[in-house]
């Protein structure tokens, strides 16, 4: 049995009621509010409630359970999960940009204990489809991170998207361009001395082979993050040995850049980074296509001649920063081989810039070849 009437509300609003009995209570849902909701769409929203009601079912029940799954929806966690990471602001419009344009459309609205594997799947082909194989691992990345926070939050129990191991097409690898002959590397070293440009894309360009960073870590360097006495950079946690020739660039661009935030900071605005452009094109000016040399190169460049040189393969890992699975293993490697480290510092490319110390090894002595 069920009948509707307008109600008013203690504020004068006018909202249309359905009052219906079911199982021997008297329950009332809202049809909506008047003049919004017009008599004609009362009726409508009557006459299909009367319909689940003759079919057995309980609309409110079913509102409370809509309510709780819109709650629980893969959406409204993975947005909570985004505001609780500190990505950079980069990571961050990336990351917003792979829920809000790749997944919600598909299974934004789905409870997260309700997503299949198949259904996943479907979401990470579409983009293998349309030939973004590398997007659709992100994207799977991205899945697998919010669903793994539902978990802990005690809103899933299982994450279905690690069923989907080895579904997607691999990636095809493309190594990036890098110099490591070592005849090569000196006629490279010499080019970079003879750049002639704005002073933060030079003193980015003359640290780039003395350290192991990534080109995101070097142009994102922060005055906070490094202790010139000590002759250390700390990139979160991970320690980076500078060595001489590396304080003497950086020493010598304090003066210039040290009151701000960033060591290297865009010649166009102090309050942002130096660009990945900025740093390509300068290695362009010098005469290195996109096949001849990249900004990543340099990481590349410094591992081989290294490990010609017969450093130690795990303290060169440490120097790139390469995560260690085991992470006892990771503290323990991190704080006992800091020496060796530095060692390897000392041994690398440190003498190209010929008004600074050499630093012995046959490699360093290239860079003043003639």
């Amino acid at each position: 049995m069920a009948g509707g009437s307008i109600f008013f509300t203690p504020t004068d609003a006018k909202q249309w009621r359905l009052r219906y009995v079911i199982g021997g209570r008297e329950s009332m849902l809202s049809l909506g509010t008047y003049p919004a909701t017009s008599l004609k769409a009362a009726r409508a929203k009557r006459t299909e409630l009367r319909a689940s009601l003759e079919a057995g079912k309980n609309p409110a029940a079913e509102r409370r359970a809509e309510r709780a799954n819109s709650a629980n929806s893969f959406e409204t966690i993975a947005r909570e999960w985004l505001g609780k990471q500190l990505f950079a602001p980069k990571t961050l419009k990336k990351a917003v940009w792979t829920f809000e344009d790749l997944l919600f459309p598909y299974i934004g609205s789905r409870p997260v204990s309700a997503l299949t594997p198949p259904e996943l799947l479907e979401v990470f082909r579409r983009l293998e489809r349309r030939g973004k194989h590398e997007t659709a691992h992100r994207a799977k990345q991205r899945v697998g991170q919010v669903l793994r926070y539902a978990i802990a939050t005690g809103r899933a129990e299982r994450d279905p998207a690690a069923d989907l191991r080895g579904a997607l097409a691999p990636i095809k690898v493309t190594n990036r361009a890098a110099v490591t002959d070592p005849r090569e590397v000196a006629q490279l070293l010499r080019a970079l001395r003879g750049y002639q440009g704005h002073f933060t894309v030079e003193a980015a360009l003359r640290l780039a082979p003395l350290v192991f960073v990534r080109p995101g870590e070097l142009r994102g360097a922060e005055w906070a993050e490094i202790d010139l006495d000590a002759a250390e950079w700390r990139i979160a946690a991970h320690l980076v040995p500078l060595a001489k020739q590396a304080v003497v660039v950086l020493r010598e661009i304090e003066p210039l850049t040290g009151r701000g935030r960033y060591v290297f900071p865009s010649p166009r605005s102090a309050q942002r980074p130096l660009s990945d452009n900025a740093i390509t094109a300068a290695l362009r000016r010098i005469g290195y296509t996109g096949d001849q040399m990249s900004w990543h190169g340099f990481r590349a460049m410094a591992s081989t001649l290294l490990n010609e040189l017969g450093c130690p393969p795990d303290v060169i890992e440490l120097q790139l920063a390469h995560q260690e699975r085991n992470e006892v293993r990771a503290a323990y490697n991190r704080a006992q081989r800091l020496d060796e480290r530095r060692k390897a510092h000392r041994c690398r490319l440190g003498g190209w810039h010929r008004p600074y110390p050499i630093a012995r090894g046959r490699f360093c002595r290239l860079a003043e070849d003639r």
